[in-house]
């Protein structure tokens, strides 16, 4: 009896022994795995990535353009005075005079007639610093010149109304839907498979790839829709000079451009003319290419990390957050950084000499702007620039974002 205990005994130790061995070998085999896998430079926040990419390209182009869209409509709404206080500060820094339209002698007469009576040119009736001239009641010049960003709104809205600060919206929404439209989803399409082709080729070259992709698709973009980029800064730029008249819109703004060089019948300069319709992409792309290679390249990493900190527990809110974050500070740095170049842009897209607009380079330009002000005047208007840039930006990304994985939430569920 005794010897047959002995026997279960010894037998339940080798059963208990053996099992013991057993999950020490599946312990081995796992922690195996996990270093092969870790060798070969997959990491969780690497293995997450992929699985986004590859969710990510189970949507079509019309849904990615659908969400670019939708991001850009309501960026450029929500951001466009900031762009014209940008715009009138660089365009005065270029020279272009902002006064009454009837300041002077020649217009009073035209407008008046030769027997005109009182007439008052104040930039606003509460303006209690103009002085009688002779029979015009006109203030002084500082009345119409802009000393920064909150000056530029508070003279805009006494002087010609608050909807002007939505001056050029109309082409800001035509440039933006389209531009957009073309511009993320290029990106996307580039990003995933630069990546998927770097992750097999190059590794190294992995963290470039958003810089590369997002130069290129801005560079498409830009060279597609740049005639009503230009028609929209001078839209911004110049005040309408005829009492009572409303200001051109688009395509009246792109016949005047035209109009300056079609005057004439030789058809090589009505070739010149169309040119001018791309007058300054050179200065655009300058600032463009740039610009999206920072942003994409600040963008990539800080939107990463913030949605490994969520894991598998993210929701329309988590990816909102993180874009929009990733987005505002990606976008005030690449606006920053790129504002001297953005003050090029402008001054090529307000020159009314066509001749002298054709002939002048991104880097002349550069040299006359250093010239004339200096390290002030590369950064002139950089307030505004950077304070429209970053909720852009983040804007346009985050709604971007959101509708796509609305989206492909909706194709999960649905297949």
């Amino acid at each position: 009896m005794v010897e047959a205990r002995r026997a279960e005994n010894s037998l339940a130790r080798s059963e208990q022994s053996s099992g013991v061995e057993m999950n020490g070998r599946d312990l081995s085999v796992l922690e195996r795995i996990l270093t092969d896998r870790d060798g070969c430079g997959v990491s969780d926040s690497q293995a997450q990535q992929k699985t986004n990419n590859a969710s990510d390209t189970q949507l079509g182009i019309a849904e990615r353009a659908f969400s670019a869209a939708g991001a850009a409509f309501l960026s450029a709404i929500i951001v466009n005075p900031l762009d014209v206080a940008k715009t009138r500060l660089q365009a005065q820094a270029a020279g272009v005079h902002y006064s009454h339209p009837l300041s002077n002698i020649i217009g009073r007469m035209a407008y008046f007639g030769p027997n005109m009576m009182f007439a008052d040119l104040r930039c606003s009736p509460s303006c209690a610093r103009a002085g009688v001239h002779g029979t015009v009641s006109i203030c002084p010049p500082d009345c119409f010149q802009y000393k920064g960003t909150l000056d530029v709104f508070i003279k805009i809205i006494r002087q010609e109304g608050f909807s002007r600060l939505w001056r050029g919206t109309n082409a800001g929404l035509a440039l933006a839907v389209p531009t957009v439209g073309i511009y993320l989803p290029l990106y996307d399409v580039f990003r995933n498979r630069m990546e998927d082709f770097t992750a097999h080729n190059a590794p190294r070259a992995t963290p470039y790839v958003p810089l590369v992709a997002g130069s290129l698709a801005r560079s498409l973009a830009c060279a597609t829709c740049y005639p009503i980029e230009l028609a929209k800064t001078r839209m911004q730029a110049f005040k309408e000079t005829q009492v009572g008249k409303k200001p051109p819109g688009i395509f009246r703004t792109l016949l005047g451009v035209l109009s300056s060089v079609n005057g004439t019948n030789n058809s090589q300069n009505r070739l010149q003319g169309y040119r001018v319709l791309w007058t300054g992409m050179g200065a655009q792309l300058a600032r463009d290419v740039p610009f999206s290679g920072i942003c994409w390249s600040t963008l990539e990493p800080i939107r990463r990390r913030l949605l490994n900190l969520v894991g598998e527990e993210s929701n329309a809110v988590t990816v909102l957050g993180a874009n929009f974050s990733a987005g505002f500070v990606a976008g005030s740095l690449a606006a920053a950084a790129t504002c001297p170049l953005d003050v090029a842009k402008t001054r090529r897209q307000i020159e009314k000499d066509p001749m002298r607009a054709l002939g002048k380079t991104t880097r002349q330009t550069l040299m006359e702007v250093w010239r004339d002000g200096g390290i002030k005047g590369l950064f002139t208007g950089v307030g505004p620039r950077v304070g429209r840039a970053g909720p852009s930006v983040g804007i346009v990304v985050s709604f971007y974002e959101v509708v796509k994985y609305v989206l492909h939430q909706r194709f999960e569920t649905s297949s």
